[in-house]
């Protein structure tokens, strides 16, 4: 069975996620809304971490190596200014579409084995990732005006 593969994978980016999300807030204070926003989601999925443990213990993780490009990164830095925000609301988005579909491939792996614990916690995280994608991709529609038509 390679449910423990992405248990382990899923794991790792929800990490990668919340790490960024924090990131985002630190780097980007002067902009209210996304500093506060960013600290409450990466509080959301350090719950779903904690939702996650039982999984792990049932059926354990494991890192893989192959495939090699099975993974997700999180920010190494967060950048400066309207250009930089905005960069760094759509790594956010794209870790965290990693993130959902991580779920989805879960959440089928759970409706063939028949986990009904297992797809609570599925359908639960999958609907607060959705919740934080939505906000990320109005985020981005909000400052994408501003940041390359206004600025100088």
């Amino acid at each position: 069975m390679h449910l423990p593969t992405y248990v382990g994978l899923l794991d790792a980016s929800l990490r990668s996620l919340a790490d960024a999300f924090r990131q985002v807030s630190d780097g980007h204070g002067e902009e209210p809304d996304v500093h506060h926003l960013c600290k409450v989601l990466a509080g959301q999925i350090d719950g779903q971490l904690t939702m996650l443990v039982p999984v792990v213990r049932h059926y354990g993780e494991k890192s893989e190596q192959e495939p090699e490009r099975l993974h997700a990164t999180g920010l190494d830095s967060t950048r400066s200014g309207g250009v930089g925000l905005l960069r760094d609301l759509q790594d956010l988005y794209m870790l965290g579409s990693f993130v959902e579909m991580t779920w989805t491939v879960v959440g089928q792996a759970a409706q063939g084995l028949r986990d009904r614990e297992l797809l609570h916690i599925v359908h639960s995280c999958e609907q607060d990732t959705a919740q934080q994608l939505q906000w990320l991709r109005t985020r981005i529609k909000q400052a994408a005006p501003q940041a390359l038509i206004a600025a100088k």
